[in-house]
């Protein structure tokens, strides 16, 4: 009885990658959101939440271009779908180096902010609908990858 709890207690702890991966993508589309909606006075406030989002973008292009798509990438046959999700990162990136250059009241952030969530809805919406389920037909272990994934993120984290 005890054993089947305890094994029970360490299924309800393994976390699925792609659950993970849509989950972060959900955190972002509703920070991207939140940002829109808001009427900033203070340009320190904006910028500092742009900054949050920055950051959990950086990581989450981390998580999966070191774990999750070499793992997908290995196993499945779609070198154009893995290339693009690169270069869409890449694109990202840059995004969000000129993000980090502006200062809060500039008037050239919001217009980058927004251009950076059209970037990633337009990522999260292949990931979800094309990158994904060839991953889970693919048979990976999604939950040791869930694994890897939670153990890097709380490495990150822990870096700052």
């Amino acid at each position: 009885m005890a054993k089947a709890k305890k094994r029970k207690a360490k299924k309800a702890k393994q976390q699925n990658a792609i659950d993970l991966l849509r989950k972060d993508h959900a955190e972002v589309k509703k920070a991207f959101k939140q940002f829109e909606k808001a009427k900033y006075k203070d340009p320190q406030a904006c910028k500092d939440f742009l900054a949050s989002i920055c950051r959990d973008l950086e990581m989450h292009t981390t998580l999966e271009e070191e774990i999750f798509y070499p793992a997908v990438r290995g196993r499945i046959k779609a070198d154009d779908l893995m290339n693009e999700a690169q270069v869409e990162h890449n694109s990202a990136k840059q995004l969000i180096a000129e993000l980090e250059k502006l200062a809060g009241d500039d008037p050239m952030l919001k217009a980058h902010a927004q251009v950076l969530s059209e970037y990633v809805n337009h990522h999260v919406k292949e990931e979800e609908g094309e990158m994904f389920p060839k991953a889970k037909r693919a048979k990976l272990d999604l939950e040791a990858l869930g694994q890897q994934l939670l153990e890097r993120k709380e490495q990150l984290k822990a870096q700052g």
